[in-house]
């Protein structure tokens, strides 16, 4: 069995974890090598970790998230004026412009040249292009995100609210179905460019809210006076991503080539 890993205090993963990733994604062959984990799981320190020590190997590594790919505000305010006032925040499946990860990850897989899409959080707004970084002869892309390969619910599965916010600002279901329809519908030709799967596994949902939270903090004291969210703002974006995060967790350990099982402190379990 190998050795537990414990992630130091500053919140990164241990060098040995970030080494055992890249192993495993050279001894695949992987050209993307995709990253999943619920919000807060650290996915991008990790993937991050994995870039730089590959670097050190001297490959070329680029990093994309699917968070990268958000809808501009306008776009999701229009899809909130015409299908449902949730879709306006950004978050859950059908939020995302799936034709811009799928070519990008297409340009990075071709050694060729591409434009990194980035997005403001703080801002809530996609950076524009100008600003995106450019890379060019990319030997590996680490590509992460909260729900990647989660498969959509039933109609039964759907039936139900999970949770206060659904049961008081989504009676008829409506969003909670037009998001289910783009998990079924849009983001298979974007999963089908994943090569291998990691899937860094919490405990159960109750430890994301808290995450969520540190991640939070951390993002404005990079950029104090930008704003961001206060705890009562993340506690209730956190339940947009609910339904969806628990289908990851009842489904992903099968679907992912690998899951790392993490505690509520994201120590490395296995």
């Amino acid at each position: 069995m190998p050795p537990r890993l414990h992630p130091p205090a500053a919140g990164a993963y241990p060098a040995a974890l970030a080494q055992r990733v890249l192993d495993d994604a050279l001894a695949h062959g992987c050209r993307v090598y995709a990253i999943a984990g619920l919000q807060g799981s650290g996915k991008s320190t990790l993937a991050a970790q994995v870039a730089a020590a590959g670097a050190a190997r001297g490959l070329r590594v680029a990093v994309l998230s699917i968070d990268d790919c958000y809808l501009g505000r306008r776009e999701r305010l229009r899809l909130g004026r015409q299908v449902h006032p949730l879709l306006a925040t950004r978050g859950p499946p059908g939020t995302h412009e799936v034709a811009l990860a799928c070519d990008t990850l297409d340009a990075l897989r071709t050694h060729g040249v591409a434009r990194l899409p980035r997005f403001d959080k703080l801002a809530d707004t996609r950076l524009p292009p100008s600003r995106w970084p450019q890379a060019r002869g990319i030997d590996l892309t680490l590509f992460e995100g909260w729900f990647l390969k989660t498969p959509a619910q039933t109609a039964a599965e759907l039936a139900a609210p999970v949770n206060a916010l659904e049961r008081e600002e989504d009676r008829d279901g409506r969003w909670r179905g037009y998001c289910n329809q783009a998990l079924a519908e849009r983001y298979p030709t974007l999963w089908q460019r994943l090569d291998r799967l990691l899937f860094l596994q919490p405990p159960g949902f109750d430890t994301v809210p808290d995450w969520r939270w540190q991640q939070e903090r951390q993002a404005q004291a990079r950029a104090p006076g930008r704003g961001g969210m206060d705890r009562a703002q993340v506690e209730r974006f956190v339940r947009l991503f609910e339904r969806v995060s628990r289908q990851a967790l009842a489904r992903l350990p099968a679907i992912a080539e690998l899951s790392l099982r993490l505690d509520a402190q994201r120590r490395v379990l296995d």
